[in-house]
């Protein structure tokens, strides 16, 4: 079974954009890399995206090699294919963790989702995502809400047989 990411923390993001990454996400970068052994250091495809985007999604290699097959299977020339290969494939980074296990993220993707001086981190499987700490307490009050708003004998948990089919 594939590792995944879990849990949330905050880092400080230094002047020329490196920032620590959880220890327990390095372990699973080190696992999601095939061309990973010891004394190497992990790579990972940073997405940005579209206007729409307010974080930055980070792909292990094997994740996004997932995505990237999908990807292939798409009919050439599709407007899926050519969206989804700008989105994946142009609007990327990729990039490796620093023998202190930091990032170093370009001022293009820092200015994207206006991070500064603090960024928060969130797992989300078999990716993470960078937000700005700001940016992320807006997106977890509609996420709120949006629980606020289901009845309370409802479990989100239900929500899991709908990936089932059932």
């Amino acid at each position: 079974m594939v590792r995944r990411f879990r849990g949330e923390s905050h880092h400080k993001v230094d002047s020329k954009g490196r920032v620590s990454i959880p220890a327990s996400f390095r372990r699973v970068l080190e696992a999601g890399d095939p061309n990973w052994t010891d004394g190497l250091n992990p790579e990972l495809v940073i997405v940005y995206g579209d206007h729409r985007r307010d974080y930055l999604e980070c792909y292990t290699m094997e994740a996004i090699g997932e995505v990237d097959a999908k990807i292939d299977r798409l009919p050439r020339g599709s407007m899926e294919r050519k969206m989804l290969q700008r989105l994946f494939h142009g609007q990327s980074y990729p990039t490796n963790v620093d023998d202190t296990g930091r990032l170093v993220l370009p001022a293009k993707l820092r200015q994207k989702i206006g991070l500064e001086d603090e960024a928060f981190f969130i797992a989300a499987g078999d990716t993470f995502q960078i937000w700005k700490p700001e940016t992320y307490e807006a997106e977890q009050a509609r996420t709120e809400a949006w629980l606020e708003d289901l009845p309370d004998d409802v479990d989100p948990l239900v929500f899991l047989d709908k990936a089932e089919g059932e």
